[in-house]
């Protein structure tokens, strides 16, 4: 029996490990795909709010706080008081801490049902909207409560609409996905040629 020559040799162990660093490689993206988004690929989100989302509070609030999952950009930040009327209210400019956006409420609110919208952009430049009613039920009030100009209360027109989308998060899903899928490929034609010597 005549031994392999050197070349011969040396390309099958060659070729075995090459398909064991793709085989390693096809092990991580799995992994990193099966793995949860990471709080950086993640959107903002309200995570509470003064007064609460459908809250019947017994006093009329002098501001509104929000607060959000991550750090706000205060250039952006908007926060809007509405009636049941729909009409705009007077409030501070929003002031932001961190993750914490609130508006000083210059008027005196009567008792009646009260619409907050908000959008803010996240540190990441993602911008996040959305909008909750609360309910002002003060027994000591004496003044009328604002008729509801409709059945629902919109979101205040000048809290602009923001197209919403998969996010960096379903981007890098899909990318991962078919990096995976060209790495199996590879792996396997190279695993089929390192067999067949």
């Amino acid at each position: 029996m005549i031994p392999p020559t050197g070349d011969t040799a040396m390309t099958a162990p060659s070729s075995r490990r090459t398909a064991a660093r793709l085989g390693a490689a096809v092990l991580a993206v799995v992994v990193a795909l099966l793995v949860p988004a990471s709080p950086a690929w993640a959107h903002n989100s309200l995570k509470s709010a003064t007064p609460a989302r459908d809250a019947t509070v017994p006093l009329a609030p002098t501001e509104v706080t929000l607060e959000f999952m991550q750090r706000l950009d205060p250039t952006f930040t908007t926060i809007v008081l509405t009636d049941a009327a729909r009409r705009k209210l007077a409030t501070g400019a929003p002031v932001v801490t961190g993750a914490k956006s609130t508006v000083q409420v210059t008027d005196t609110l009567p008792n009646g049902t009260y619409t907050v919208a908000y959008r803010v952009v996240s540190a990441d430049g993602h911008p996040v909207q959305g909008s909750y009613p609360f309910t002002v039920a003060d027994p000591a009030s004496s003044a009328a409560p604002v008729a509801d100009a409709g059945t629902s209360a919109a979101t205040p027109s000048a809290v602009a609409a923001v197209p919403t989308d998969g996010g960096p998060g379903a981007g890098v899903l899909v990318a991962g996905a078919a990096l995976a899928a060209l790495v199996v490929v590879a792996a396997g034609l190279l695993w089929r040629r390192a067999a067949r010597r």
